[in-house]
């Protein structure tokens, strides 16, 4: 099984503790509503959030993907940190056994917060990803965190 790790970051004029409870704390309730044409339901297979929890996504009909699974290895709502693994989707587990995910928001030096996502793809003996293929994952992930953008900069009071 071979590792491979990327990182990635944005900034965002919204305060860091807001990202966190809208991307992390609530997604669940709140990327159905934002993006009801993607995502058709979060829900927790098994806990409540906290580490341990199992959450699977069910996307919109039509899509390339069904649905993922992923669990909640590590949260730390003091530093704004999450650690989650994705553990079995239903189309790119075929060269992947995992893909582990730590996000971090921070302060940034101009005023809102840099988003920092580092994912390690832990893939099956023999498989290759490509470029395109990560590539593709990173551009959906940002376009979430767009679209949350947008909806907390038009509810000013959401999540404060």
């Amino acid at each position: 099984m071979a590792v491979s790790s990327y990182t990635q970051e944005f900034t965002t004029p919204i305060a860091p503790s807001r990202m966190f409870k809208a991307l992390i704390l609530d997604s669940h309730n709140l990327m159905p509503k934002i993006v009801p044409q993607g995502i058709k339901s979060i829900e927790f297979l098994q806990g409540d959030g906290r580490t341990g929890s199992i959450k699977q996504t069910n996307f919109a009909e039509g899509g390339h993907l069904k649905y993922l699974k992923h669990r909640i290895d590590a949260i730390d709502t003091e530093n704004l940190v999450c650690k989650y693994t994705l553990i079995e989707g239903d189309v790119i587990f075929n060269k992947i056994e995992s893909v582990a995910y730590e996000v971090k928001f921070e302060v940034a030096n101009a005023g809102g917060c840099v988003c920092k996502m580092i994912s390690e793809y832990h893939t099956k003996a023999g498989a290759e990803l490509k470029e395109e293929d990560i590539k593709q994952g990173k551009d959906k992930a940002m376009g979430l965190y767009k679209v949350v953008e947008e909806y907390l900069l038009a509810n000013p009071t959401v999540y404060g």
